[in-house]
């Protein structure tokens, strides 16, 4: 193996993205895609929706294998690494195989959270990050006809939304007064909040959960301030956290997440860090944020590669993101200020509209329900920095396309 390799740790969307960059760069033959799940880099999304309507759907593969062989790049897969020695630029795997490189990028992502009352040993217990976890889960689903969810964030909506589609009955359990608290506006909360319950799912907000009871290990109540729930099968959708602990070991600037710059560069000389489990600097904000988007895992890994190859890059984000909970797809374009002055722009019927928020006069965020056409026009309204009235947003008989010049 040559010591001007580039080896790549993680196997989601930024680790496939950085080796399609590199590819385009000419850089294909130097790079090497460390992988600890078993398969080639998968499409996320679906695993929360279509992967579980057919018994028979399989995985999407970002690439085939043949492309990797085409381009030359060299995938290990089901084998992480164990440790890095910096020094000697090596990188050494758990099937005891060694990877000197040159360069080091990061796309370790994130794992998800666990409570310490419900061990991996619990086996009616589920998370759901990995294809494996979506393909156990799926194995259950002709035997279970009740999932109780604990959390209420996008990926166990989604998840519920799906279930609830199949006939099964299902229960989410969330600890705060709505849902998606930390993520979306009041008044959109509310409407997820009034489509999932008249389409059937139980949500029970402000959730006091006093303990669990076992029979050997299976989970078979939870006991609620109010109730002793009986379940029958359990999803973890508590969130998830970045996955810091390699580059911990080596000594790289983690604050919430692997620290870099515009650049994606780490704290340390020759390394990168994409997607998930990195903090980037955010001017709008003053400070640094950090993003769980497919979205910003591509835009930073094309970044990081052209910065590996000593090209002007830099990374300057406009978040956005999406999700779809059965009959609703949300999308959203900005962050939500503190203190937001909201409009309304009605949409085609009741299911569809879109909130502008502003901050100070300036457009800040936009949530749009089934209103595809108004995101598109938001995201182009943050690229060129334009900011539509309140009067023009509103105004049914306003085409968004005509604000932009």
């Amino acid at each position: 193996m040559s010591n001007d390799a580039i080896v790549v740790i993680g196997g989601g969307h930024a680790g496939a993205q950085i080796c399609a960059t590199l590819a385009e760069l000419g850089q294909a033959h130097r790079v090497h895609l460390v992988c600890e799940e078993a398969s080639l880099p998968y499409q996320r999304p679906p695993l929360s929706k279509a992967f579980f309507k057919k018994n028979d759907e399989p995985i999407q593969l970002i690439r085939a294998q043949t492309w990797f062989d085409q381009q030359g790049i060299t995938v290990h897969l089901g084998d992480a690494v164990k440790n890095i020695d910096l020094q000697a630029r090596v990188a050494h795997l758990a099937s005891n195989k060694s990877l000197p490189f040159s360069k080091l990028v990061f796309a370790t992502g994130t794992r998800s959270r666990r409570l310490a009352e419900l061990p991996p040993s619990i086996e009616n217990v589920h998370l759901l990050r990995t294809a494996q976890d979506a393909q156990q889960l799926r194995d259950t689903l002709p035997d279970t006809e009740q999932f109780t969810f604990i959390g209420g964030g996008f990926i166990g909506l989604e998840l519920a939304a799906t279930l609830n589609a199949l006939g099964k009955k299902v229960t989410v359990l969330e600890v705060s007064p709505r849902l998606l608290a930390r993520s979306i506006s009041l008044e959109l909360s509310e409407h997820v909040l009034k489509t999932h319950r008249d389409a059937g799912i139980d949500i029970r907000l402000q959730c006091d959960i006093k303990g669990y009871k076992f029979e050997g290990q299976r989970l078979t109540h939870i006991e609620l301030k109010d109730d002793l729930l009986s379940v029958d099968r359990v999803l973890l959708g508590i969130g998830a956290q970045p996955e810091l602990t390699l580059a911990q070991s080596i000594g790289l600037s983690c604050e919430g997440g692997i620290v870099v710059d515009d650049q994606m560069r780490a704290s340390v000389p020759d390394v990168w860090a994409i997607g998930d489990c990195t903090v980037f600097p955010y001017a709008p904000m003053g400070g640094s944020l950090r993003l769980e988007s497919i979205q910003n895992a591509n835009d930073q890994a094309k970044v990081a590669a052209h910065s590996i190859m000593g090209q002007a890059a830099s990374y300057k984000p406009t978040p956005w993101f999406w999700s779809e909970q059965g009959a609703m797809r949300l999308q959203m374009v900005g962050l939500m200020p503190k203190e937001p002055t909201t409009f309304k722009r009605a949409g085609a019927n009741e299911q569809a509209f879109s909130l502008f928020h502003y901050d100070q006069g300036a457009l800040a965020c936009v949530e749009s329900v089934n209103s595809v056409m108004d995101h598109m026009m938001a995201k182009k309204f943050f690229e060129l920095g334009i900011h539509p009235s309140p009067q023009e947003i509103c105004n049914p008989a306003v085409a968004l396309k005509s604000l932009v010049p």
